[in-house]
């Protein structure tokens, strides 16, 4: 048996598309490319319906591999799990429900010749209003803690060497970030304008707690990309900050006191200054504390990437 040049990995998870439709849909798409290739379908949790149609295609004699997760572990999971079990050299992860046309993938893979990852943008954006105004605020809210070139982390159509997907460790709801991440590390990463898939431009209205858990992951992300290794001057800086203050405060309550005979006794601005110094002190102990960690780890952090040696 040939052994597959290409690995389209498929995470199912929360949202679920009718599953056989899909891959006779995506198998066209990937037979465009021209590879040997597989299909790799991790299913996070319970699926017996896809796990069933999945079963009836693999008995038809398509190449698919099936992945049951114990429980529910998230996208970030299926993914990491799915680039593991993975024979190719190059990954294309596809969303268990429509977003671009099928065969837009082909172009995905073709732009790996320059680049290292090369993902979708749905453009032009046929979505309801609502939908193109929350991604717009999320990108903005993001490019506002740091800068990014993409318009589209919400698609999760991306083409990618496998050497990509082996230097990237990814967790919790860090997958739409997978492209920021890849660039962070020095991967060279091309955002392609692709059609949208008409099936996915339903309104989409989430809870507010899936609004909450997308700011907590645009804080995450700004941290990790800007702060990971110089922990002290994230921490440093909101330490001297909370210290200033409280020592301001201190200040002027020590001169009130001392020139204008102001009383101390039964003053809460005395215990906040106080409070405030004791805390900016701490703040920058942490970040101190970060930075020995990376000091001691240094040898095992790679945080540069060798593209070639012209020799």
């Amino acid at each position: 048996m040939t052994k597959p040049a290409l690995s389209a990995i498929v995470p199912v998870t929360e949202r679920l598309h009718d599953v056989e439709s899909l891959y006779w849909a995506y198998k066209v798409g990937i037979e465009a490319v021209g590879m040997a290739y597989e299909f790799i379908y991790v299913l996070d949790g319970d699926f017996p319906e896809a796990l069933s149609a999945l079963q009836g295609l693999r008995q038809k004699g398509e190449p698919i591999k099936i992945i049951a997760l114990a429980k529910w572990f998230g996208e970030a999971a299926a993914l990491t799990i799915g680039f593991a079990e993975a024979a190719g050299d190059i990954f294309v992860t596809l969303p268990a429900y429509p977003q671009i046309v099928p065969d837009e993938i082909s172009r995905l893979v073709a732009g790996l010749k320059d680049y290292d990852m090369v993902i979708a943008r749905r453009f032009p954006r046929r979505d309801s209003i609502l939908n193109v105004i929350q991604s717009k605020v999320f990108h903005f809210l993001l490019n506002t803690m740091i800068a990014v070139p993409f318009h589209d982390l919400g698609c999760g159509v991306r083409a990618l060497k496998r050497r990509v997907a082996e230097e990237l460790n990814i967790y919790g709801d860090q997958h739409r970030f997978l492209p920021l991440l890849a660039a962070q590390q020095g991967f060279k990463v091309l955002e392609l304008d692709a059609a949208q898939a008409k099936e996915d431009t339903f309104k989409r209205v989430y809870s507010p707690g899936v609004y909450i858990r997308r700011m907590l992951d645009i804080l995450t992300i700004a941290f990790i990309v800007k702060f990971t290794r110089k922990p002290l001057r994230f921490f440093g800086l909101i330490g001297s900050f909370t210290l200033a203050l409280g020592t301001l405060g201190a200040v002027y309550l020590a001169i009130e006191r001392l020139y204008f005979g102001g009383a101390l006794a039964d003053r809460p601005a005395l215990v906040l200054a106080v409070l405030m110094m004791v805390l900016g002190f701490q703040t920058i102990a942490v970040g101190l504390i970060g930075e020995l960690i990376i000091f001691t780890h240094t040898k095992d952090v790679k945080e540069y990437r060798v593209e070639r040696i012209v020799e």
